[in-house]
């Protein structure tokens, strides 16, 4: 149990020590980029994003090129196409089939770079997988759990998010570890490590609005319990503590807002769960919080 505890935390330190492994600064037409090397060889494919759109640039020599698809009366340009032709007019190649897509454009510069160099060793193909790691705060009245006056108790916690940007851009897999803080008046306390599945029923560049649910999850609470005394017996404070394994089958809602170099998000969580019994008040545990782009 007590790994558990303290898998949350172990969590967080591996997406510390993993941010940015990949990631350098460029100088592009006079503005600083912080780019993620994609393959590297005669042509180097790089990518960044900026305000939630991928952007992604060819390294050739010393040279970085920007591969751009403008739209001018809803007609895009395509303006990389011409760039990498003469990026490659040295050893020709077609571009006609290429899209501005990061598996379009890998299997492009594997392509080239193994024709001009025998020795060079082509990335494998496959999905981009992407990680995001986040904070919040909120507050909550833990409605799954006996609160006799409806007590509103802070909350804070990370979540973990994997995405799959190639196939599955609309779902994410998500680990949260939230905590929620007692006070004098509800001396309340819960950890909880949670597996989650989102799906992104409205996505963008600026936001994504997604459904979240709550597929298995532990649970640990200490809590402090009064009991009344009948008649002439005295009132009894009952102490307990204990942790559950829950598999709740619980729904939320969400929103990704993009903000800075990261999003702002916003969650109503558990707004109902199936096999768990609730009280008389209605679930509200609210949350606001920012993550970044691993």
């Amino acid at each position: 149990m007590k790994l558990l505890r303290i898998l949350p935390i172990i969590i967080f330190c591996f997406c510390i020590t993993t941010i940015s492994a990949q990631q350098k600064q460029y100088t592009v037409n006079g503005q600083t980029y912080t780019l993620t090397t994609e393959v590297e060889g005669p042509l180097t494919l790089l990518w960044t994003t900026v305000n939630g759109e991928y952007r992604y640039f060819i390294k050739k020599g010393e040279a970085i090129t920007e591969l751009k698809n403008t739209k001018t009366n809803r007609d895009y340009q395509e303006e990389y196409k011409e760039s990498l032709k003469v990026l490659t007019i040295d050893s020709p190649m077609t571009v006609d089939k290429v899209k501005l897509t990061r598996t379009s454009l890998l299997n492009f510069v594997n392509e080239y770079n193994k024709k001009v160099d025998s020795n060079f060793t082509p990335k494998e193909k496959g999905g981009k997988l992407k990680t995001r790691l986040g904070a919040f705060v909120g507050y909550s009245n833990t409605a799954y759990f006996v609160n006799p006056d409806n007590t509103f108790l802070p909350t804070f916690g990370i979540d973990f998010e994997l995405i799959e940007l190639e196939n599955l851009k609309r779902h994410s897999v998500v680990a949260q570890f939230e905590q929620t803080i007692g006070n004098s008046d509800y001396d309340f306390n819960k950890s909880e490590f949670s597996l989650n599945y989102r799906f992104k029923f409205v996505k963008s560049s600026t936001i994504d609005i997604y459904a979240n649910v709550k597929f298995a999850s532990y649970v640990y609470v200490s809590r402090d319990v009064l009991v009344v005394g009948e008649g002439n017996d005295d009132d009894e404070l009952l102490k307990g503590s204990g942790g559950d394994l829950r598999a709740p089958g619980a729904f939320g809602i969400g929103a990704d807002i993009a903000l800075g170099k990261g999003f702002l998000t916003l969650n109503y969580i558990d707004i109902f769960a199936l096999g768990i019994e609730q009280g008389d008040e209605f679930p509200i545990n609210l949350a606001v919080g920012y993550k970044i782009n691993l």
